[in-house]
């Protein structure tokens, strides 16, 4: 009986050490690629929403980014304007119904070509076109969460369900030592 305490006591300091950890690195915000240079598009990946839509706002955006998706990942794409500075900027997601409720930065390079700004007229539209999608980002969405393999919620589960079948062999040898002794 002794055993059976003390392991269902590690199974739950174990899974009190880590469950804190899986939340705070369930959020956040990345930028690809990761310094973008003035006129460039940009992909952005959230994690921490619990809805399908969200919204990046930055003033290193040409137009805020609407990020679709579901199981608390979304995804958008925006572009960086061609006559912005190089330097870091705030990004602010919204979702859930919160503004502000993801924080992250982008650090915007110096401009392809060494000058600071390009001389002439980018070769593309300056702003994203809102085409709607079909749908297709909440399919890249999945797929990347499917990329990057188990993270530390998985661990925890892991560690919890270890910890049950620790503690249901115990409680069965337990049992069977009682009628073993019974038996002699």
């Amino acid at each position: 009986m002794r055993s059976l305490r003390i392991t269902l006591c590690a199974g739950a300091a174990v899974a009190a050490t880590f469950a804190p950890v899986a939340h705070a690195a369930d959020s956040g915000v990345r930028v690809t690629p990761g310094s973008p240079a003035p006129g460039g598009d940009i992909q952005l990946r959230v994690k921490g929403c619990e809805g399908r839509t969200g919204t990046a706002k930055s003033a290193a955006f040409v137009a805020d980014a609407r990020l679709t998706g579901e199981h608390g990942a979304l995804a958008g794409e925006t572009r960086v304007p061609s006559s912005l500075d190089p330097g870091t900027y705030d990004i602010r997601v919204s979702c859930d119904g919160h503004d502000d409720r993801i924080k992250g930065t982008v650090t915007v390079g110096a401009a392809h070509g060494g000058s600071a700004r390009p001389s002439a007229a980018p070769a593309s539209p300056v702003a994203p076109v809102q085409a709607g999608g079909g749908g297709a980002a909440t399919q890249l969405a999945l797929v990347d969460a499917r990329q990057t393999g188990p993270g530390t919620w998985h661990a925890v589960v892991g560690l919890v369900l270890a910890s049950v079948a620790a503690v249901a062999v115990a409680v069965r040898s337990a049992r069977r030592s009682r009628h073993g002794d019974a038996r002699d």
